[in-house]
């Protein structure tokens, strides 16, 4: 009895979500992939970094 309120309540619930847009999804999902890529950009350039001054202070190249 139980999991029939419950699912019950979830189908409820389930009616009042306002779902996003297509365009919104598009947008939202542009944001993710930009924002991954500059991310991944900028630890890049760190590590490149940090290596290059390891070599020169460390291995004396």
């Amino acid at each position: 009895m139980k999991l029939f309120k419950f699912f019950g309540s979830v189908n409820k619930e389930m009616k009042l979500v306002v779902w996003p847009t297509f365009k919104e999804n598009k947008r939202d999902t542009w944001t993710v992939i930009a924002t991954s890529l500059m991310y991944a950009i900028f630890f890049a350039v760190v590590d490149w970094g940090l290596i290059k001054l390891l070599q020169t202070f460390v291995m004396g190249k």
